[in-house]
């Protein structure tokens, strides 16, 4: 149900305006009238409509007075008018939609229509938003992989990883709690699996989760795991160890 209010200051344009809303939008209520531009401003406050079917020319001020008077415009607008060059400055304030008298009630239908597609829209972005907000953004990316044994396939955490060592076909894989896994797969497959985390290798024998290096030790060309294992880099890996380590 779309909530509306009518801020018209002729009555019998209200009269045929709620008439009009009656017969062809039956999912629209109003909820109050106005006639002028503190009233209508006071209705607007009163019910926090959806919608406000708002009159361009009225005692007191025109409709974008009123607009301009109302601090935080949470409803759509759809202004009413019987001059075309005020329906220009309408779409000018971006009014949803503005319609001409005496109204038409296919044209009548077509701003509701807009209106609830609008409504809809609003109403999908703040679902979207509550989700992003309850929502820890590590939890949006699924850091898990599987791996297989000669009887079990295990589904391990990435941050669980310490280091990765392979063994000629095998890999042997050591996590942060002391454990360690030998898996059926070559390093190069397990560096494919890992590649979208921050893994980097430092050797053709090893791979490394950058979040547990400690240091390099430039002379042995070695860097230390948050385990204290010392694990070895090639020269043709130094240049990329280097750039990973200063970039943390």
């Amino acid at each position: 149900m779309i909530r509306c209010v009518i801020v018209e200051d002729e009555e019998i344009a209200r009269r045929v305006l709620k008439s009009l809303l009656a017969q062809y939008c039956q999912d629209v209520m109003v909820c109050a009238e106005a006639d002028d531009v503190a009233s209508g401003k006071n209705m607007i406050e009163m019910f926090r409509p959806d919608l406000v079917f708002l009159d361009i020319e009225m005692p007191g001020g025109s409709g974008f007075k009123l607009l301009s008077s109302v601090e935080n415009i949470d409803f759509e607008v759809v202004f009413i008018t019987a001059y075309e060059q005020f329906a220009i400055k309408a779409i000018r304030h971006d009014a949803l939609d503005y319609i001409l008298k005496p109204i038409d009630p296919k044209e009548l239908v077509a701003a509701v229509e807009k209106v609830k597609e609008a409504k809809y829209k609003k109403t999908l972005k703040k679902q979207y938003d509550n989700i992003l907000k309850n929502l820890d953004p590590e939890q949006l990316v699924v850091r898990k992989i599987s791996l297989s044994t000669t009887d079990k396939i295990h589904l391990i955490d990435v941050d669980d990883i310490i280091r990765c060592e392979s063994d000629n076909y095998y890999t042997k894989i050591f996590f942060k709690d002391g454990n360690s896994l030998l898996v059926s797969k070559t390093l190069k497959e397990i560096d494919q699996k890992l590649e979208e985390y921050d893994f980097v290798r430092t050797h053709k024998s090893h791979l490394v989760n950058i979040r547990y290096i400690k240091n390099f030790i430039k002379d042995e060309m070695m860097v230390v795991m948050a385990d204290d294992t010392k694990v070895p880099v090639s020269k043709r890996k130094k240049e990329r160890i280097l750039e990973v380590i200063n970039n943390l």
